[in-house]
């Protein structure tokens, strides 16, 4: 059964006034926004090569890393909403560039710790929590900029994932690199410069006029709960959306959860910094090729193909559970990034094309926080599984669990069948 609520719907069906058309996707304005997010996303793949060698170098384990992965990750799930609603009522670039310059700070305080050598879990915890309250005063604002930017959302959305695989190639291995060769701090100080630069870039950017149909609410604090309402009214409006949400918690919790920390922690410890680094590298290049058959192909059912090519994804935590060797677990990481790169373009162009414009913002958020929710538990819950039933297990089954994550997103008629807002329409009989 299909409703108004599982097809594009909105303020921008009206055809009165519309606003010139973007370019269709390279322009001055887009190539600065692409390269702030590659090179802010050149820092963020650097990150866990820095937290778990310089937790481990410091006398901790695989929790201590879970924990501070969770501390970041918990903060920014839990108040991104609230930034959806800041960033649909106020100027998206001022915001980003005011979080980017917050993570310099962090990023900053987080070297100056591990270059004294004095290290204390709550404090790179803290650190992190408020690295996470900035990134979720940010990535509201990119759904909305992206669209504006680029009449293609498609063809934008993969080129900044290629960007982003593209740093996950050299990312990585430059952490690897700088913690030989230097220290953890090195990292964190690469971390902060990064940040630095994308507020640069942000700064540069001029966003065209918003469309009529995208101008914000006054600014009223009584309306803030209104507002918190009315975008939640919109997400669960969509059963495709919240559906995909829904599966995604399972998700969160026995795959990405426990995999970002468990194979940091086992690759480090087994075979060092720097095959880490080889392997996140690995999983960098299958993204690089995710993105670029985002970019060629045009599926009708976008969800659809996108959740068949996220079956990939289990090769990675498997082939490291398993205990397989380097290049086995490199082949495995790149068939993972390959298909959640791909699903990954198809999930946020269906977001970015289906939702109405003033209200996409809060929904991104909304997206966001539903999407990454439950990560922290399994970040947290990671090490404790670990001790219990060994990582290898809990890799093996993080593996297992993605196959299932999989077939259930195309068991749901409302995501499997979902359109693309720019196909055509097919005619049913003559005429």
């Amino acid at each position: 059964m299909s409703s108004h609520a599982d097809h594009p719907v909105g303020r921008r069906g009206h055809k009165a006034a519309p606003p010139p058309a973007p370019p269709a996707v390279w322009s001055r304005n887009f190539a600065l926004f692409f390269a702030a997010r590659a090179v802010a996303g050149l820092g963020d793949t650097m990150l866990p090569v820095a937290l778990a060698a310089g937790l481990l170098q410091h006398g901790y384990g695989a929790g201590a890393v879970g924990l501070a992965m969770a501390a970041t990750a918990s903060a920014f799930a839990g108040l991104v909403v609230f930034g959806g609603v800041i960033a649909d009522r106020f100027d998206t670039r001022r915001l980003m560039i005011g979080a980017d310059l917050v993570r310099v700070g962090t990023q900053a305080l987080a070297a100056g710790l591990f270059f004294s050598g004095h290290v204390v879990l709550w404090q790179i915890c803290a650190i992190g929590f408020a690295n996470g309250v900035a990134g979720a005063l940010f990535q509201p604002g990119v759904a909305s900029t992206v669209r504006r930017l680029a009449g293609d959302v498609q063809g934008a959305n993969g080129a900044i994932r290629v960007a982003e695989a593209v740093a996950q190639l050299a990312g990585p291995a430059l952490a690897g690199v700088l913690v030989g060769f230097a220290s953890p701090g090195g990292v964190f100080a690469a971390h902060a410069t990064t940040y630095a630069v994308s507020a640069l870039c942000l700064l540069l950017l001029r966003l065209p006029p918003r469309a009529p149909d995208e101008h914000p609410a006054p600014h009223a604090i009584s309306t803030y709960r209104a507002d918190l309402v009315e975008g939640w009214r919109e997400f669960r409006s969509r059963t495709w959306l919240w559906g995909v949400i829904a599966i995604w918690g399972l998700y969160m919790i026995a795959v990405s959860g426990p995999t970002v920390p468990l194979v940091a922690t086992e690759v480090v410890q087994e075979h060092g910094p720097r095959v880490y680094g080889l392997v996140n590298s690995a999983l960098g290049a299958g993204t690089v090729i995710g993105g670029l058959l985002a970019l060629r192909l045009r599926p009708r059912r976008m969800l659809r193909a996108g959740a068949v090519a996220l079956v990939g994804f289990g090769a990675f935590p498997a082939s490291v559970g398993a205990g397989l060797g380097v290049p086995a677990m490199a082949a495995g990481a790149a068939v993972a990034g390959a298909g959640m790169a791909f699903w990954s373009v198809m999930w946020s162009t269906s977001v970015q094309t289906q939702v109405p414009a003033d209200a996409l913002n809060r929904i991104h958020a909304y997206d966001v926080a539903g999407s990454l929710a439950l990560m922290p538990v399994g970040q947290a819950l990671a090490g404790p599984a670990a001790t219990a039933l060994g990582a290898d297990h809990v890799l093996l089954a993080a593996g297992a669990t993605s196959l299932v994550v999989c077939a259930c997103l195309l068991s749901v008629p409302a995501i499997r069948d979902l359109v693309r807002a720019d196909a055509p329409l097919r005619k049913v009989g003559p005429g």
